[in-house]
């Protein structure tokens, strides 16, 4: 059996562009799109702890939310650009394994939060008056933990698998960050138990989330039509839209993905759908948060403002 020294233990990562002026140029926007996650999910985040309006169950789960896109963005962008700045493409065995655990964990948690979200709005809609008791602030803070917990436990679970593998073919992994899937092919045993495991945790951390969410919607625009109010309706219509929203971008590509069999993949299309759930949904979900919600506005003027007027 092969002695694994540094680099043969080194995977290579084949990345996302050419390394060309059309690449630099693609890398650039990306690097844009990152910059302005990292701002709106950062400005989210410090929003919603320094305003005494947004402390409500919606927005530490939305807080949460924003914290989870922020380490998801981070852990794939600065080593795809310094890759493809560098030269070099490759990435430690060990870089590789924190790379996927941190990709994960991001992934599996923000599923099961989404489904929080949506639990929270039905009751908020459908259920007014238990909605101190059902969602009070340790029922969301549970969500919270577990949301953290259950997608950590997750992450590891596939992450020590992928690193128990034996690698014997070529270590170069059409990906631009180390998603186990891309890596199996490059296993020299069948992997055919690994890609039953990928289906069943897709199934419980995205797709159950996914019915549930559906369900939640059903049955609110349901109580939304017989409501007697306008401006509740428009409120209700408008917050449900929101996350319905942010929703299918981060869901729809996610499961087309992972719930295909390997047979019906292609690298090239995995790679074009991983920047929607890596790169695009960090960026547009604090924008679509802020523009078409009035309280975060608001908070935005207030905490801002306050900031502004301080300095001159």
């Amino acid at each position: 059996m092969e002695k694994w020294n540094q680099s043969s233990s080194d995977f290579i990562l084949l990345g996302l562009f050419p390394q060309n002026q059309t690449g630099l140029l693609l890398l650039l926007l990306i690097m844009c799109i990152f910059s302005v996650a990292l701002l709106g999910n950062s400005t989210m985040i410090h929003l919603i702890r320094v305003d005494p309006r947004l402390h409500t169950p919606m927005y530490f789960l939305l807080s949460q939310l924003s914290l989870m896109d922020l380490m998801d963005v981070s852990a794939t962008v600065p080593k795809m650009a310094f890759n493809f700045l560098s030269g070099q493409k490759n990435i430690s065995f060990l870089g590789c394994g924190v790379q996927s655990f941190f990709f994960l964990t991001m992934a599996g948690s923000e599923g099961l939060l989404l489904a929080s979200m949506a639990y929270d709005r039905f009751v908020a809609i459908c259920h007014p008056l238990h909605y101190p008791i059902r969602m009070s602030k340790m029922m969301c803070l549970k969500m919270i933990i577990g949301s953290w917990i259950l997608g950590s436990i997750n992450s590891l679970a596939h992450t020590v698998y992928a690193l128990h593998i034996p690698y014997c073919r070529s270590r170069s992994i059409n990906h631009f960050f180390c998603d186990v899937p891309a890596m199996l092919p490059l296993a020299c045993m069948d992997t055919w138990v690994y890609e039953y495991m990928v289906f069943v945790s897709t199934s419980i951390f995205l797709l159950l989330p996914f019915l549930g969410i559906t369900a939640s919607y059903g049955r609110i625009l349901f109580a939304v039509f017989y409501m007697h109010s306008k401006e509740g309706k428009k409120k209700a219509f408008t917050t449900c839209s929101t996350h319905l929203t942010v929703v299918t971008f981060y869901y729809a590509p996610f499961v087309y993905t992972y719930l295909r069999p390997r047979s019906f993949r292609s690298p090239s299309e995995d790679k074009t759908l991983a920047v929607f759930y890596t790169i695009l949904t960090p960026m547009l979900n604090p924008i679509i948060y802020s523009l078409r919600n009035k309280d975060v506005l608001g908070a935005m003027t207030r905490v801002f403002g306050t900031f502004y007027s301080t300095k001159h």
